[in-house]
């Protein structure tokens, strides 16, 4: 049975949960990427081709991936703590500088020499984003940082409430990766969530949350995803498939619905005003959904949570946090 959430919440206990977030401490692991913005406006087109001449008026960088998940976990009050690879470069070293300014610890983070850190740059024009350029190695990591991002790990376990995966398909989120993680983790008290990649789904078994997008589960179940009738056939069938606790399909402008192992499924409709750019906005459901059930909520109010914080980001252009104050605002009474 399908439970269509309306006004079904209690804004003053979510926002009494979100006050406690500040004593959760999550650890991310997953594809640190930079976000770099280059600002401007288009005016004319280029004589040379029928394309957007940009003048450009400032340019921003901001974490992204991985990074992005533990600064929307950070602005929500809560302690992050990032597991990753990037590489010995401008970027890398810009990375740990933002790190540092933010007041995190770097200490999960391994350099690997030969490797170029992630970077996205976006060309935006009149809040409309013109062209994407990636800089970038999609090759899996070495062994040898595998193993010291595991042992990272191992050390700060027994501090830690939750771990999200953070998987963009860019070489940190492997089979042996996600193999070791599971035998690490034994106790039913740390929750490990997913926001998982096409291609990469059977690493994935027996997690406790996955938060694909429906474009990404239809993928992995081989089927449109077009109806009620055949979203829940997806989400089913996800659950079966991985054997997790959960499954979190966000639907863009639809929502989100979640399944439960014990058959429960509940049908979140969105509340977005207006949907700018949906950049991060995965970050920002699977930080807030695993943060949530770090501080003891149960995955329907998690969800709940979520949907409020993916309503507020999406009206913004670029990659964009959510702060507490601001969720709680959106909650309401």
């Amino acid at each position: 049975m399908t439970e269509n959430i309306e006004h079904g919440y209690d804004g003053k206990l979510l926002k009494e949960y979100i006050d406690g977030f500040s004593e959760a401490r999550v650890l991310v692991i997953g594809d640190i990427i930079m976000d770099e913005y280059v600002w401007g406006e288009v005016a004319r087109i280029s004589p040379e081709a029928p394309v957007p001449v940009v003048e450009v008026k400032r340019e921003t960088k901001m974490l992204g991936g991985a990074a992005n998940v533990i600064r929307n976990i950070a602005s929500l009050g809560a302690t992050p703590i990032l597991c990753g690879v990037i590489g010995n470069d401008r970027t890398g070293r810009e990375t740990l500088d933002e790190m540092a300014r933010m007041n995190l610890t770097s200490d999960g983070i391994i350099t690997e020499e030969s490797r170029p850190t992630s970077i996205k740059t976006r060309v935006v024009a009149q809040d409309q984003q013109v062209v994407r350029f990636d800089r970038e190695s999609r090759a899996d990591i070495r062994s040898e940082s595998i193993q010291k991002l595991l042992g990272f790990m191992k050390k700060t376990l027994n501090s830690i409430d939750a771990i999200v995966v953070s998987d963009y398909g860019k070489g940190v989120v492997s089979a042996p990766l996600m193999k070791a993680l599971r035998q690490l983790v034994q106790d039913d008290s740390v929750v490990i969530a997913v926001d998982p990649k096409t291609g990469n789904f059977e690493y994935y078994y027996g997690v406790d949350v996955i938060t694909p997008n429906h474009h990404e589960a239809a993928t992995f179940c081989r089927f449109e995803i077009s109806d009620q009738k055949t979203l829940v056939q997806a989400g089913n069938h996800m659950l079966k498939e991985l054997d997790c606790r959960s499954v979190l399909i966000t639907q863009g402008k639809e929502g989100m619905t979640l399944f439960e192992k014990g058959g429960d499924i509940t049908h979140i409709p969105t509340l977005a005003k207006k949907v700018y750019d949906v950049t991060g906005a995965g970050d920002t459901v699977i930080g807030t959904f695993s943060l949530g059930l770090a501080s003891g909520l149960d995955l329907r109010s998690a969800a709940i949570i979520s949907n409020f914080a993916a309503g507020i980001v999406v009206g913004e252009v670029g990659t964009s946090a959510v702060s507490a104050e601001d969720l709680k605002r959106e909650i309401g009474d």
